[in-house]
């Protein structure tokens, strides 16, 4: 397999090639890239059917509230397993294609599968201390969470990348995913806000227009869709469910093809530095003091005569 500096988004970048990069690449793997996600936008809808929130609406006790939202837990629990699963294919094809042309969707699936488990584990303990960070958010209120939240989506982008180049340790990937997040660390929260805004408004947008048929206003899909219909009348329906499977699939590629930029940024930076730092030999160049006192070579000898002249 080919150097991972052999990559198309191997490179130092700033914010306007991070981004041109990103829309460059989207562009030459759409096919493959909407083929994952269209896959795993029709399984979320699918699973998520199994969760029907409009039951929470008509129950006024509490502690029946929490026993019925205790019934959804297993399935958004199957829900983040599925989306893990394909975002570990969907990352791996991201770093892996554009080195061999072997490594296409069925090898990139079969492939990513050793690196699943150990991801897993990782958004496991991710999960438990990033809900310990966003409580602690809470001390300094809203600004707290928001930066702890957009701190915490930092540090998640780095990880499939730091995991499929360098190695499925959980504990190196712990290490080198801090090491790398916090050696340009304002450079990368700036990035990764820059990115979510970016996705906010694309998905704004894109909802509006799923829920255009439904409202038959472009705005009234978002000050209040209810008016047309229920939203749950809506997204039951299978004209909604198959529009926002599509709007999904061609939204969700754009995050494992930034997360990935972020990483090979980070590694050009670092390589780059390093590179750099190399001692240079302090005598190269330089003539020495025993050059200057050397005799002359046998071939300088006056009288002697060269070798090629064969005695003429």
């Amino acid at each position: 397999m080919n150097q991972i500096n052999s990559h198309p988004l191997y490179k130092i970048h700033n914010i306007d090639t991070a981004i041109s990069s990103l829309w460059e690449f989207y562009k030459k793997k759409f096919f493959g890239l909407f083929a994952v996600s269209i896959v795993l936008a029709f399984t979320s809808q699918y699973l998520s059917r199994m969760i029907d929130i409009s039951e929470l609406q008509a129950i006024t006790d509490p502690q029946e509230l929490l026993l019925k939202m205790r019934d959804f837990l297993w399935p958004v629990i199957l829900i983040s397993v599925v989306s893990l699963f394909f975002s570990t294919i969907m990352h791996y094809y991201v770093l892996y294609n554009p080195l061999d042309a072997e490594n296409n969707l069925l090898s990139c699936a079969i492939k990513s599968l050793r690196f699943f488990v150990p991801y897993l584990i990782l958004m496991i303990l991710f999960v438990f201390f990033g809900s310990f960070a966003l409580l602690l958010g809470l001390v300094v209120l809203v600004i707290g969470i928001l930066f702890a939240a957009l701190y915490l989506f930092t540090f998640y982008l780095f990880i499939l990348p730091v995991m499929m180049v360098e190695g499925p340790s959980i504990a190196n990937t712990i290490g080198r995913t801090f090491s790398l997040v916090h050696r340009r660390f304002w450079p990368n929260i700036g990035w990764t806000a820059v990115f979510i805004l970016i996705m906010l408004v694309i998905s704004v947008m894109m909802s509006g227009l799923v829920l255009l048929p439904f409202t038959g206003s472009f705005m009234k899909g978002f000050v209040n869709p209810g008016n047309a219909s229920s939203l749950a009348d809506i997204t039951a329906r299978p004209l909604y469910i198959i529009l926002n499977a599509i709007i999904s699939a061609l939204v969700y590629p754009a995050m494992p093809i930034f997360a990935c930029i972020l990483y090979l940024n980070g590694r050009a930076r670092e390589e780059s530095l390093a590179s750099s730092e190399i001692p240079k030999d302090d005598n190269e160049g330089k003539v020495r003091i025993e050059d200057l006192y050397s005799g002359p070579s046998k071939e300088d000898e006056p009288g002697r005569p060269a070798e090629n002249d064969q005695g003429l």
